[in-house]
């Protein structure tokens, strides 16, 4: 078993490459078994390697900033920023080019040094700013 700090680390490689585009090294870090629970509903890595270009086509400049990170046992939390422009479909919205600006919670279960289970729960003011509500 790897430890708090270890699993910390490891979150926060996986973070910077995602936000470097680096999803071969990312996805490698990810178990066969990994399950990702996501506001619109579960997806395996399967799924995740065929929806990660649609979203980085939607969200093309992304940034993803960790404002906090704790952890326990196997299990890492985090608080983070996402920063992007709308630049094509997402869930039904057509590109609107507008600026996003959102905060982000994760909790990630890691098992031998890989992620095995991933819940994120997304503010809901992405879909307002998206709509032009907020």
């Amino acid at each position: 078993m790897m430890s708090i700090k270890e699993n910390k680390a490891l979150v926060r490689h996986v973070v910077e490459l995602w936000n470097q585009r680096k999803m071969d090294d990312l996805f490698k870090l990810l178990a066969p078994e990994y399950i990702e629970h996501l506001p619109t509903g579960d997806i395996t890595l399967g799924q995740l390697k065929q929806f990660a270009p649609k979203f980085f086509k939607t969200f093309p400049d992304l940034e993803i900033t960790i404002k906090e990170i704790v952890g326990e046992g196997d299990t890492v939390a985090m608080l983070l920023n996402w920063k992007a422009t709308h630049s094509d479909e997402y869930l039904g919205i057509a590109p609107t080019g507008k600026k996003i600006d959102i905060s982000v919670f994760n909790l990630i279960r890691i098992k031998a040094g890989r992620w095995v289970e991933f819940w994120n729960v997304t503010d809901v003011g992405l879909m307002q700013q998206l709509r032009g509500e907020k």
